[in-house]
This record gives structure tokens, C-alpha cells and sequence, in this order.
């Protein structure tokens, strides 16, 4: 069994932080250019950490997939960022903060790391502001915000609907000034294929150079993972097609414990799927429903075009159910709201899987100049997709799969359960519980990235300074190195018929219907055994054409396919071990009366962190959730 200790500070909530950097272990600055870090991935997370650990003075190389840091899926956030900065003067601040996430995650994460990253919030605003992001601001020239779902404040700082691309421009501008100091090594165009653990210690990575097919090895005192989440398992879903779980699944191998991974949110606000050939979703911010009302026609048989259909013919149904918060619920209400109702025959659009996003309100009270001047962009976006324009008649939208709570287990200091290894982002699971409200995956990623790990990192680092730098040629790399070059070979000589986009496609179809918005007890074992047939089918009759020396984009996909196949075992494993309903997690099994989810928490007041057993059953562990500063309840919208 794994030891899941949290280093949780003494002291009150407020305090805890605070407490925490006083008397946390400091590198000398001579020390830290004798350090070496390697960090995979280059979102808002990666790069701000990047950029601030090479500006501390450390010797850092950064990975990425993509050809740019700039094409790292942070770019595709839309809505915003959220601060308790109160500019609006409603009412906010860093507890309401902390409690609206404690809230939104259904009492599912961790007190401590969520008031934490409420406390950073406000840094993390005046920090890109510094950088240069263009933040949308009133007239006066202060900065902007505009309400998300599941407040009751408007705290979300935005760039149009394109805040993600405007962030990841700044920290991507960070990240460039520390590579040109020397500071920070850029190695991008490489997929991370196994992780190199020494004397129980991560130590390095082995890589392969996606142009070349070349296989790396990479040494360094301390990994980290800022590798993002692993929606794509659905197939279908908002992420960026080559978003996957490879580097963090290998990490699981390695002993890293991974918390919570049935926490999948689905996101409400999606363009519905068009066809069969496509490969992804695509993302309608969230914030669009600060405007936005959503609604269905009260007869299922009207089949009318939207603009036909009067006001007392129209059912806004989220205003109807959740009148103190409306269009504005948590995502996991609103998707499980749009699902029952094109469930019960009421969805609009050719397939009957859509509802109604209608602007024709704020229009007419706002005027169409002040909708373009907050979504244009979006609705742009939208048109060239559907061909539909949003200003004249309403969007038509569905949920899709989309952010991942769970993720690699972290303590307080965000290392995982291997020494050495850290997780930093969405690729661990530490801040949002059992669902993630809008807009604070941006504010995770930049404070983790900036303000928390290059605090935290140091109580690790100062006890490694007399470690000279690690060689590549020991025992541990050449025997990773012997395993994925073993890998490779097996995909190449399976020589089946199916490509590995189809596997895939299988599986994302199955993990929707059986894992999805809804969970039952039937269906997760029906899941586990389709997954199973579906992996033993995937290692028979796999065809991967090409050489492992060379570019060759199959076989990177045949690698991430395979990882997908086994995580989304785990996926379902932790899906039935959970019996309660609890945020995004919803099982059927365990509902109110009026269909929202009722949690358990007698029995599932913990974080669920597995512990990899090779081919055997994953060994559970649990982290108690101890709630001292906020009172254990029923979460209610209405």
C-alpha cells in the first residue's frame, strides 16, 4: 500500500499558505544552476513553470508533442480566468472563492490546495496582466469580469472568447525570455514514452523524436508532468486530437498513485456531433450562458423552426428548475438537464440531440454591438462550423466530454506518490473535486505553474544539491529504454487490419454510453467487459504501417490508443468502486427525488488514489476528506 501523505500545513485555513512558504527549505541561488529539471509539457501550467523555475536559476528542459509551444491545448480556453479580486464590488472574495470551488466539486477535493489556489488567484491576474494580456476592460480603463456558472459573482477576467490563446501568448513570451537566457532547453516534437525511476527516485525520461523516430534519454534531479488531461479517452470530445494520457499513465506504471479517474466533466455548452467522420467536438464557451438563455420547445412534437416558436411555447428549463442561479448552474447540472431532456423527446436539431442557446434577449436589451464586443469571435467560429448565424437564430448545442478531475494523486507540495515526480495541473487532481467550475482551469494551471511549484519544488531540491548530474547509461535507462523500443516493435510486427484511430473511435463510443454523463452498476460491468474484448482485439489486429525510425504519425497513435485502452479500465473500476452520485460522477443508482446526485458521505468522504498492481486487480487506497472550515452539505442550485 501506497502512503498517502498529504503534508498538509497546520493552521488555520487562511494561514495555511502562509505558514507554509515561512518555513519551507530555500535552494541557494549557486546551488540552483547545479540542478537539472525536466518538465513535459508546455500549456499554461508547463511554460509558467518553465519560465519561473529557469528565472529561480535552475537548468531546465521542457518537452512538448507539438512543433510549437504555442500549440499547447491551453490555447482553445475561451471563457476566461477567475480572481477574487472583487472588482465588481458584489461581494467576493477569496473564501467565497474557495468555497464556490469546494461547492462545485460536491465536497470531493481537498480543503487546503483549493483555498490555496483561491489565495493565488489575484496574482495570477496581475502577473499576466504584466505579461501583456490583453484582459477586456470597462470604460474607465479597469479591467473587466463577467459571472460564471455555479457563483453568484461576477469574478471571470476575459479576453473575448479567446482568453486561453491571449494567456498562453504571455506565458509563452516567459518561456521564450528563459530560452534565450540559457536557462531553459526546448525540445519540442518528442512524445514522452516511459519515465526513469532510480533508487526509488524519477530521475529522467526516455523520449522519441517524432520526426527522426530517434529514441532519447533524458536525465535530470527532478520530472515534471504538466501533460494536461485525458478527455480524449471519450474520442469525441472539446480536446485538441492528439491531447492524451501516455505520460501520466507511465507514471502510474512506475508507482505514481492516480486519484479520482472516473471525475470527468462534460461540458454543456458543445457544438452537437454533425457526422461520423469527424474526430473531435468542438468547445462553445461557457460563458456564452451569462447571455445565453437556454431552452426546448414544452411539445416534443414541435418541430418548428426556433424563431417560430412563441415565448409561452418555449420551456426555459434550467430558469424553471434552478431559479436562484438559471443558465448559470454548474456544468454537471447543466449537462445532465440538456441529456434528460433530449432523453425525454424534447431535443431540437436533425438528430434530436441539441437544445436551443438563444441570444435574442440580450440582443434586443444590449444591442447586437455589445454581444459582438464579448462572444464575436465565438459566434464566428460557430458559423463556420453549422453555417448558422447565432445573432439571427439561436445556437444549438449538446454536451461533450471535456476537463478531467482526476489525475495523478499530489500532496500538498503537488509531488506525487514517487519521489521526485511532480504533477502540476490538470494532469494532477488536486483542486476541483468531483467537478470543475468555468474558468478556474486556467487559474489552476498559471498558479501552479508560477506561484506554487517553484515554491514547493524546493523542499525536494535542497536536499539534492550534492547530487552531481545523472547519467544516462545506468541499469534503470537501459532497461526503459529496452522496454519501449520493445513496444515499438510489437506494435510495427502485429501487422493486423484495424488502425488504431478505429480501436479508439470503439472504445470512446463505449466509455460514452457506459462511463459517461450516466453511470449504472450494469452497465460499468457490461463496460468492463467490451474494454477488455476491445484491448485483447486491439493487440491481435492492430495494423501500424511504416518503420519505428522514421516519422510516423500511426504509431504515435497506436501508443496513446494502447494507454487509453488501460486507463480506461481504471476509469470504470473507480466508477463502480463509487457507488454515491457526487458532481460530474453521476450514478443512477443514487439520486434524489428530483434527479440530482446524492452523495454518501459516510462511506465516500475520500479521495480514491490507485495504485498500480501490474497485471493484477489496482490496489486502492483512500485519503480521508477532513472538512474543518466548511460545513459538509447537500449541494443546491435551486
Amino acid at each position: 500500500m501506497i502512503n498517502l501523505n498529504a503534508k498538509i500545513p497546520e493552521g488555520p485555513l487562511e494561514e495555511k499558505w502562509t505558514r507554509y512558504k515561512s518555513g519551507s527549505k530555500l535552494v541557494n541561488p549557486a546551488n540552483k544552476n547545479k540542478i537539472d529539471i525536466i518538465l513535459i509539457g508546455t500549456g499554461l501550467s508547463g511554460a509558467g513553470a518553465a519560465s519561473s523555475l529557469g528565472e529561480l536559476g535552475y537548468n531546465v528542459k521542457v518537452f512538448c508533442y507539438q512543433d510549437s509551444p504555442r500549440r499547447a491545448h491551453s490555447v482553445a480556453a475561451q471563457g476566461g480566468i477567475n480572481a477574487a479580486k472583487n472588482y465588481k464590488n458584489d461581494g467576493d472574495n477569496t473564501y467565497r472563492l474557495f468555497y464556490d470551488m469546494i461547492k462545485g466539486g460536491d465536497f470531493r477535493a481537498r480543503e487546503a490546495n483549493v483555498y490555496r489556489i483561491a489565495e493565488v488567484s489575484n496574482q495570477v491576474i496581475d502577473h499576466y496582466t504584466a505579461l501583456g494580456v490583453p484582459f477586456a476592460r470597462e470604460y474607465g480603463g479597469t479591467l473587466d469580469t463577467r459571472s460564471f456558472g455555479g457563483v453568484q459573482v461576477s469574478r471571470t477576467f476575459y479576453s473575448k472568447g479567446q482568453t486561453g490563446q491571449q494567456c498562453l501568448l504571455g506565458a509563452y513570451s516567459s518561456l521564450n525570455r528563459q530560452i534565450r537566457a540559457g536557462k531553459v532547453t526546448m525540445f519540442p516534437r518528442r512524445d514522452i514514452l516511459d519515465i526513469v525511476v532510480i533508487d526509488g527516485k524519477a530521475r529522467g525520461i526516455i523520449a522519441r523524436n517524432l520526426i527522426t523516430g530517434e529514441i532519447e534519454r533524458h536525465s535530470a534531479h527532478a520530472v515534471v508532468l504538466a501533460t494536461g488531461g485525458y478527455g480524449t479517452v471519450y474520442y469525441f470530445s472539446t480536446l485538441a486530437v492528439n491531447s492524451n494520457a501516455s505520460a501520466a499513465w507511465k507514471a502510474y506504471k512506475k508507482g505514481a498513485a492516480f486519484a479520482n479517474p472516473s471525475f470527468v466533466q462534460i461540458h454543456p455548452t458543445c457544438v452537437p456531433q454533425l457526422n461520423e467522420f469527424q474526430s473531435k467536438l468542438t468547445l462553445m464557451s461557457e460563458s456564452l450562458r451569462n447571455d445565453g438563455r437556454i431552452w426546448v420547445p414544452k411539445n416534443k412534437d414541435d418541430k418548428r423552426p426556433a424563431n417560430d416558436i412563441p415565448e409561452e411555447d418555449r420551456d426555459y428549463y434550467l430558469e424553471r428548475r434552478y431559479p436562484t442561479f438559471g443558465n448559470l448552474v454548474p456544468r454537471d447540472v447543466a449537462s445532465r438537464a440538456a441529456k434528460e431532456r433530449c432523453d425525454a423527446g424534447y431535443g431540437v436539431g436533425k438528430t434530436g440531440l441539441a437544445v436551443n442557446l438563444d441570444f435574442r434577449d440580450a440582443i434586443k436589451k444590449q444591442g447586437k454591438d455589445a454581444i459582438e464586443n464579448k462572444y464575436g469571435n465565438l459566434f464566428e467560429m460557430y458559423k463556420d462550423i453549422t453555417g448558422i448565424d447565432s445573432y439571427e437564430e439561436p445556437m444549438q448545442i449538446y454536451p461533450a466530454g471535456h476537463y478531467t478531475m482526476g489525475g495523478l494523486w499530489v500532496d500538498y507540495e503537488l509531488m506525487t506518490t514517487v519521489p521526485g515526480l511532480y504533477a502540476i495541473g490538470e494532469a494532477n487532481f488536486s483542486d476541483h473535486g468531483a467537478n470543475r467550475l468555468g474558468a478556474s482551469s486556467l487559474m489552476q494551471a498559471a498558479g501552479d505553474g508560477y506561484f506554487i511549484l517553484p515554491v514547493t519544488i524546493n523542499n525536494y531540491l535542497s536536499g539534492e544539491i550534492r547530487i552531481p548530474r545523472i547519467p544516462t547509461t545506468g541499469a534503470e535507462f537501459e532497461e526503459a529504454e529496452k522496454s519501449v523500443r520493445e513496444r515499438i516493435k510489437k506494435f510495427l510486427s502485429i501487422k493486423g487490419k484495424q488502425a488504431a484511430s478505429s480501436f479508439h473511435k470503439r472504445l470512446g463510443k463505449i466509455m460514452w454510453d457506459y462511463c459517461g454523463m450516466k453511470r449504472n452498476e450494469e452497465g460499468l460491468k457490461k463496460a468492463l467487459v467490451l474494454v477488455a474484448e476491445l484491448k485483447k482485439e486491439f493487440w491481435s489486429d492492430l495494423l501500424v504501417p511504416g518503420e519505428g525510425a522514421d516519422l510516423n504519425q500511426e504509431l504515435e497513435k497506436a501508443g496513446r490508443v494502447a494507454d487509453f485502452l488501460e486507463l480506461a479500465w481504471l476509469m470504470i473500476t473507480d466508477a463502480l468502486n463509487r457507488k454515491e452520485s457526487c458532481g460530474a460522477h453521476f450514478r443512477e443508482e443514487s439520486q434524489t427525488e428530483d434527479g440530482e446526485a446524492r452523495r454518501i458521505d459516510s462511506e465516500y468522504s475520500y479521495v480514491a488514489a490507485w495504485e498500480y498492481n501490474g497485471e493484477n486487480e489496482p490496489i486502492l487506497n483512500k485519503e480521508p476528506l477532513k472538512f474543518e472550515f466548511v460545513e459538509l452539505k447537500e449541494r443546491s442550485y435551486k
